[in-house]
């Protein structure tokens, strides 16, 4: 769940990681509901453990106090944790770890972490010495120094620089691994913050650079006005020298609006100054808002983009994005999961004639990302969930393409580019090879950076992609990794995600997943519905009332494990975080005959309540609104903290999150807990009280979550008394 403007983070993991609704369903859903004496419990009567919700009421830190000391007292005394941990931490910590850096003119920047630097230290090389393997590190901001000056646990959640010096930076500070930031300016020259300069209080917030005494800036609360979605409803233009709280408004949206953000981007053409309101979370809303430094009042204008573009920015003097439905402009119709190109002059004036597909999908090709570096465009592609790396670029009215010469057999990720340099580095991994970094540049052929040493012995196991068929028919790839030598059916863990266009690649394997597997066990990641495998329609195809379907794909991988003799239902274990802890948490209260075990991480839970607490709002285009009897009906018919049974045989839970998560609110761990708990089940509860989203705020604390995690799972499913 990450609002983010051109790119879609994935969920950090540690493992690392249609069904129609017509009218009949709708009406046999509403029956089912009213069918439910539970259920009707449930929602006519004041839910009994609301409580857990006051993230910080005495009561509600006392329950996870007294939960975390029994989880402890379970987990972490068994011997393997001890081991699990030790590894996952040398791996975290390891000195020879792939540096990977972002260009800022002639040099690079990277934000490292190790033993001696838990929280961590944002550092500089000369460009040249990082290409040539040996970098020469120069540190800029110490973080740990920093929480000892200053007794805050601060986590570093990145930097905005000026360009083309790169001198001037707004640093965001984390209180203990929170969405919401400190905003700070620091200069990298002198190598401190700037006591005079631009300073935010916490908030959720978002910023960019105009010019050196210029900032576009949305902020959350604090005297500012934010959307029921808990982010910024408003952009300011904030001059040095001046109160932020003075400051003009120069863009808004209604509170229904999901955010508001600003975006300046530069290209060959020349700077662009936008505003970005997004009504939903797969829409936006792109206005550009002209030199603000010299109007007397901003004139947004609105660019005529459909209203569920995914917007890229610009490529010279074309606006980019990524369609996802098919766009009729001209007499041409552009099919969705293309990317197209438009020049910026005619757009401002609703001309969509120069309108253009620059690379179109296919119904297993789908478009992941799109990077500009100088004078090329690169795309990251995906068939059949393999990738590839083009290179476009313009030659006049034409838009011609290559395939860059890089292994596609794995996964390829554009780490780095900048509109100023023709350079980009791309990474490739697969699950049982090391990462290798390279630096491209144009027709050059790609040259290695940086390799990372082999972590553990692959050449015992296998990986494979396989497909299994889900309830309506559809083919549903996914991964399977296991030593090479088991016979089934042995001890087996299926990770998922299934939304929000969020898509699961191969990458090469982490403490937790290598811990699983020296263990004997099976690891297996499902490339359900929901996800941007194949892109748009992959995802649309378990949106609101089709939710069901990503359901469906995953208990259909689990029994074609179960078929195949991989392993069996006392055997096999699943785990998702955030959009994943909904995933896992709605497989096992459906289907809990399938199962042996359940890791549900970060989860949403309560899918009648979830747009009421923190950023849930923003997700109602994803899942639906529960304030609308009709949406309601189909919350209701999956919703895994309404949908508990009584006398029902569910697995062993094990529910993670954190009290500093302001994303996805702790309220739906705990309460599930709680509640399945005073009904006899077996549950598990561990709650961070750092980490934000991700449930660990530092290096130290994501060693413990993949320990506490593999070892409850060991329990579980290889322990004869498990």
């Amino acid at each position: 769940m990450y609002l983010v403007r051109f790119s879609l983070e994935q969920e950090p993991m540690s493992l690392y990681s249609p069904w129609p609704c017509g009218p009949l369903r709708k009406c046999a859903l509403l029956l089912l509901l009213l069918a439910s004496p539970m259920k009707l419990a449930a929602e006519d009567h004041e839910d009994p453990y609301l409580w857990l919700e006051e993230v910080l009421a005495d009561e509600a830190l006392a329950w996870v106090a007294s939960e975390n000391q029994a989880s402890s007292a379970r987990l972490v005394e068994d011997e393997r944790f001890a081991q699990v941990r030790s590894d996952a931490l040398e791996v975290y910590t390891a000195t020879d770890r792939i540096p990977y850096a972002g260009q800022f003119g002639k040099t690079v920047r990277n934000f490292w972490q190790d033993e001696a630097h838990v929280r961590g230290i944002l550092r500089s090389s000369s460009l040249d010495s990082y290409l040539a393997g040996e970098p020469e590190w120069e540190t800029l901001l110490d973080i740990d120094a920093l929480f000892e000056a200053e007794g805050e646990n601060w986590v570093y959640k990145g930097s905005e620089c000026l360009a083309p010096e790169y001198r001037h930076c707004l640093v965001m500070l984390s209180r203990g691994g929170a969405d919401a930031v400190v905003m700070r300016e620091f200069d990298a020259l002198t190598k401190e913050f700037v006591e005079t300069g631009f300073i935010s209080s916490e908030a959720k917030q978002s910023v960019d650079w105009i010019d050196e005494d210029h900032l576009l800036i949305g902020k959350a609360g604090d005297g500012f006005r934010e959307t029921d979605s808990g982010y910024a409803a408003e952009l300011r233009l904030w001059k040095r020298g001046e109160p932020l709280a003075q400051s003009p408004v120069v863009f808004e949206v209604p509170a229904s609006y999901v955010s508001a953000q600003p975006a300046v981007v530069r290209s060959s053409a020349g700077e662009f100054v936008f505003a970005v309101g997004s009504p939903g979370f797969f829409e936006e809303e792109v206005n550009y808002l002209g030199d603000l430094r010299t109007a007397e009042e901003a004139e947004p204008q609105r660019l005529a983009l459909p209203a569920d573009i995914d917007w890229r920015g610009m490529f010279d003097d074309q606006v980019i994005a990524l369609t996802r439905s098919a766009w009729e402009a001209g007499g041409t119709t552009h099919p969705a999961g293309a990317l197209v190109a438009v020049p910026f002059e005619a757009l401002l004036e609703g001309d969509l004639s120069g309108l253009r597909t620059l690379v179109a999908p296919t119904a297993k090709r789908a478009i992941r990302g799109v990077s500009v570096a100088g004078s090329s465009l690169y795309v990251s592609l995906m068939d059949n969930v393999r990738m590839q790396l083009l290179r476009v670029w313009r030659a006049g009215d034409e838009w011609p393409m290559k395939a860059t010469n890089l292994s596609t057999a794995g996964s390829l990720s554009v780490m780095s580019a900048n509109p100023d340099s023709d350079l980009v580095m791309v990474n490739f991994e697969e699950f049982l090879v090391p990462d290798t970094l390279y630096a491209i540049q144009g027709d050059a052929e790609p040259k290695v950076v940086a390799q990372l040493p082999r972590r553990f012995e692959a050449e015992g196991l296998t990986a494979e992609q396989t497909f299994a068929t889900s309830a309506d028919g559809t083919s549903i790839p996914y991964f399977l990794i296991k030593p090479r030598a088991a016979e089934g059916p042995i001890p087996t863990l299926l990770y998922g995600y299934g939304g929000f266009e969020i898509s699961l690649t191969p990458s090469y394997l982490g403490p937790l997943s290598v811990a699983w597997l020296k263990a004997g066990g099976a690891y297996v990641i499902a490339n359900i519905r929901g996800g941007g495998e194949f892109g748009p329609a992959w995802h649309q195809a378990a949106l609101k009332e089709n939710r069901q379907s990503a359901y469906d794909d995953f208990a259909a991988v689990a029994e074609h494990l179960v078929e195949s003799g991989v392993t069996e239902p006392s055997r096999l274990g699943i785990y998702g975080g955030s959009n994943g802890g909904l995933l896992v948490g709605v497989a096992f209260t459906q289907r809990p005959e399938l199962f042996g075990a359940v890791v549900c991480a970060v989860p949403l839970l309560d899918m009648l309540r979830y747009h009421k607490l923190l950023a849930g709002a923003s997700w109602m285009g994803e899942y639906g609104n529960p304030d609308m009897p009709e949406e309601r009906a189909w919350l209701a018919a999956y919703s895994p903290y309404q949908n508990l049974r009584e006398g029902a045989q569910y697995p062993a839970v094990f529910f993670t999150t954190s009290t500093r998560d302001d994303r996805v609110h702790p309220g739906h761990a705990r309460k599930m807990a709680a509640r399945m708990r005073d009904a006899g089940h077996e549950v598990v509860y561990y709650e961070n009280t750092e980490g934000g989203h991700s449930a660990a705020a530092n290096l130290d604390q994501f060693a413990r979550r993949d320990a506490l995690v593999a070892t409850f799972l060991m329990q579980e499913l290889m322990d004869p008394e498990g």
